[in-house]
C-alpha cells in the first residue's frame, strides 16, 4: 500500500471493513470531522453543474447522494453492500422531492462501466483514498467527462508529514476511541480507514496527479479546520 496503489489483499480486506463500518457511518463520521462534513458535502454540490449528469465514484451508504438535488444521478460503488444500503435511503428521498431515481452501479473507479465523454460532472467524497489505482482511477474519470466536465474529490487532508502526524494521532486515538465504544468491539473498522490514511498523499502530490492525466484548472484547497481536501479539475 502507497499512496497510488493498494495491493489486492489489503484492498479486499479494505472493503470488508468498510462494509462494517455501514450502520454507524455517520454517526462516526460526523464526530471524527468535528460535524463539518455536511458542510464539505454542500460544498461539493454547489461545485457539480446545476444541470446534466453526474456519478458519484464510491458512493457508500448513500449520505452524499440523498441530498443531490435535480440533477440525473448514477451511484457507483463496489460494494453490494453498500448499494443495497444506499438505494433505498437515496431513492426515498429523491421521490420526495419528485427527482427521477438515481442509478445504482456495482463497479471500481478503475474501470468504469460506461461510454466515453457520458457525464456532465463526477464527485468522489471520502472514497478516493480506497481507490487501489489512483492514477488509472483519474483517468477513467477524464475519459468518462464530457470536455469541460468537472470532477471534485474531497478526502481527508495531508499538506505535509507534520500535518500528516496530527491527522494520524487524531483518527488513531481521538476517532478510534470513540469507534471503540459506537462498534463496542476494541477490534473496529476504523482502523482500517486510518491505515489508508497514513499511506495517503499530500495535497499537491495528488494536484500534480490529476494534471499529469489530463485534467486543467486543477484546485486542491485545505478547508478549515484542515481535516480535508477538496481537489476540482476539468476536462478540457
Amino acid at each position: 500500500m502507497d499512496s497510488e496503489s493498494i495491493g489486492p489483499e489489503d484492498w479486499d480486506e479494505l472493503i470488508r471493513n468498510l462494509e462494517a463500518t455501514i450502520p454507524v457511518y455517520d454517526k462516526i463520521n460526523r464526530f471524527a470531522t468535528l460535524g463539518q462534513v455536511d458542510k464539505w458535502r454542500r460544498i461539493v454540490q454547489s461545485k457539480m453543474p446545476i444541470e446534466g449528469k453526474i456519478i458519484e465514484i464510491g458512493c457508500g451508504p448513500g449520505s452524499f447522494a440523498e441530498d443531490v438535488i435535480g440533477r440525473e444521478l448514477i451511484c457507483l460503488d463496489p460494494s453490494p453492500l453498500m448499494l443495497t444500503s444506499a438505494e433505498p435511503r437515496v431513492n426515498s428521498k429523491r421521490k420526495e422531492r419528485g427527482d427521477s431515481p438515481a442509478i445504482f452501479v456495482e463497479g471500481k473507479a478503475e474501470k468504469l462501466p460506461f461510454e466515453d465523454s457520458e457525464f456532465d460532472g463526477a464527485c468522489s467524497l471520502f472514497s478516493f483514498r480506497d481507490w487501489y489505482d489512483k492514477r488509472t482511477g483519474l483517468s477513467e474519470v477524464i475519459r468518462i467527462l464530457k470536455p469541460g466536465g468537472k470532477v471534485v474529490i474531497v478526502d481527508p487532508a495531508k499538506i505535509n508529514k507534520i500535518h500528516g502526524f496530527f491527522g494520524w494521532f487524531w483518527m488513531r486515538f481521538w476517532v478510534g476511541a470513540y469507534a471503540r465504544i459506537v462498534c463496542g468491539i476494541a477490534d473496529h473498522p476504523w482502523k482500517w480507514l486510518t491505515k489508508t490514511y497514513v499511506h495517503f498523499g499530500t495535497t499537491k502530490e495528488y494536484v500534480k496527479m490529476m494534471e499529469e492525466v489530463g485534467f486543467v484548472n486543477v484546485k486542491g484547497k485545505v478547508v478549515f479546520p484542515g481535516m480535508a481536501t477538496i481537489w476540482e479539475g476539468t476536462k478540457p
